[in-house]
């Protein structure tokens, strides 16, 4: 009768408090990523590393990360403790996040400067920040399978969580935004000062909403099924069997490249190509999270099936492909159209982020010992499909743009134009054509009629 009475409430929907409590968890991992993806190549090239340099440094991250993902999805799958993998990479994060952008410290110890030790020192320091990163990002995201089975109200879940990433953005480029206007960097030593000041508010922010999570999120069962039954932990060859599996793999790994591509050079393309003012590196990118955030919240209020999340995905891609033709068209004179934009793209990553991390519970099922390697090997192909892009991207970089005819003060093509508007709408369109080869069916079709919470 006990195990009846728990399993009906595994099944139901998840209240209000709960999903706040959940969605608030990712905020440390979030707010340090858009920090990441946004400013770490402009910083380090604003510091004097060139940019294959740069490039390297990224690559090495999201190299770790990508590696410690697999690694800390086997050993949830077989010893569990979501929180307790959580809270120490949330501890790594912290403590190693500011020495990302806090100066080259074993170049101050050995009294040298030169290009190659400095370019060892960030990749270390960010390779051990992704390290706590993944197990955070693993341990948080694989939960959601093992708070509910209701399929609704793991969209709900990962939408709260989008919802709160939107935040953590917001968060970020307002933090930015009071930095880069109250201290005005002439030397190297004034853009690390920026920079760290940037990275230390960060921290607290997302520290605060950490101890929230902990506080109020229960440790999540998963050894247990929805019968009582006991589980073992599955084989990472019962995936591999999965059309679907390689078919959401793809489309994850599809929008996570369409997300921090474009993240990443979109600071790039309004300061370089468009020439806007130095703000705009951080108004842009509040737009579009302005727009996500509101987006996700309102996608907490629909009730989910599989078709529901093909259609919706599809919009969204198709979205960020106007979008991407749109930036790779606009020319110098009409900038200003660039702040639109951003509101449609806003609408689009919100979208496709949350349908697609939703298909990744479709796949889980109710095999919720293998959740954790599902989250962690479709965001280890994430991590090093992204770091490629952004190496073989970042390689081609140039400081000056190739001028088209004599539009020169109009019109330029560039790597960053390319990269902000040709690589995610071909990505959109991809990961659109796979989905409409999906067939998501979704379990428990019974809790999908009720309200999406209590």
């Amino acid at each position: 009768m006990s195990n009846r009475i728990e399993d009906d409430s595994f099944s139901k929907p998840v209240g209000r408090w709960s999903v706040f409590y959940y969605g608030v968890g990712h905020m440390l991992n979030d707010i340090t990523a858009a920090c990441w993806f946004t400013y770490l190549l402009l910083f380090l090239t604003d510091i004097g590393l060139s940019q294959r340099d740069a490039a390297t440094v990224m690559l090495s991250g999201q190299i770790a990360d990508g590696l410690a993902t697999i690694f800390v999805g086997e050993l949830i799958d077989r010893f569990g403790h979501f929180k307790i993998w959580h809270g120490a990479g949330s501890i790594l994060v912290a403590v190693s996040f500011s020495s990302v952008f806090g100066g080259c410290l074993p170049c101050k110890a050995l009294a040298t400067f030169s290009s190659t030790v400095e370019t060892i020192s960030y990749s270390t320091f960010a390779a051990i920040f992704n390290v706590g990163w993944a197990a955070t990002q693993v341990s948080h995201m694989s939960m959601v399978n093992c708070i509910s089975l209701n399929s609704t109200s793991r969209v709900v879940l990962a939408s709260c969580r989008n919802a709160f990433t939107m935040v953590a953005n917001l968060s970020l480029y307002g933090i930015a935004l009071i930095v880069f206007d109250i201290s005005i960097a002439k030397t190297y030593a004034d853009i690390e000062n920026q920079y760290r000041w940037i990275a230390y508010l960060s921290i607290f922010i997302g520290c605060c909403f950490v101890g929230i999570f902990h506080l109020g999120t229960n440790e999540p069962r998963s050894k247990i099924g929805i019968h009582g039954n006991i589980h073992a932990r599955i084989s990472w060859t019962y995936w591999f069997r999965k059309i679907l599996y390689y078919q959401v793999a793809l489309v994850y790994v599809l929008t996570r490249l369409v997300l921090n591509v474009s993240q990443a050079y979109l600071a790039f393309y309004v300061i370089n190509d468009l020439l806007m003012a130095q703000s705009a590196k951080a108004l842009v990118p509040a737009i579009i999270y302005i727009c996500s955030f509101i987006v996700s919240v309102l996608l907490q209020e629909i009730a989910w099936n599989g078709q529901r999340l093909k259609a919706y995905y599809a919009a969204g891609g198709i979205l960020w492909m106007f979008c991407g033709v749109g930036i790779l068209l606009l020319p110098r004179s009409m900038s200003l159209f660039m702040y639109a934009i951003s509101v449609f793209i806003g609408i689009a990553n919100a979208l496709m982020t949350v349908t697609a991390v939703s298909m990744q519970s479709i796949v889980i099922g109710e095999d919720l010992n293998g959740c954790a390697f599902v989250c962690g090997s479709l965001s280890f192909l994430d991590k090093i499909s992204c770091g490629l892009a952004l190496f073989v991207l970042q390689s081609y970089q140039s400081n000056s743009p190739i001028i088209v005819g004599n539009y020169s003060t109009n019109f330029n093509f560039s790597v960053t134009r390319y990269g902000l508007g040709l690589v995610p709408a071909f990505c959109s369109a991809l990961a659109v054509a796979v989905t409409c080869t999906m067939e998501l069916q979704t379990p428990l079709s019974k809790p999908l009629m009720e309200p999406l919470l209590e």
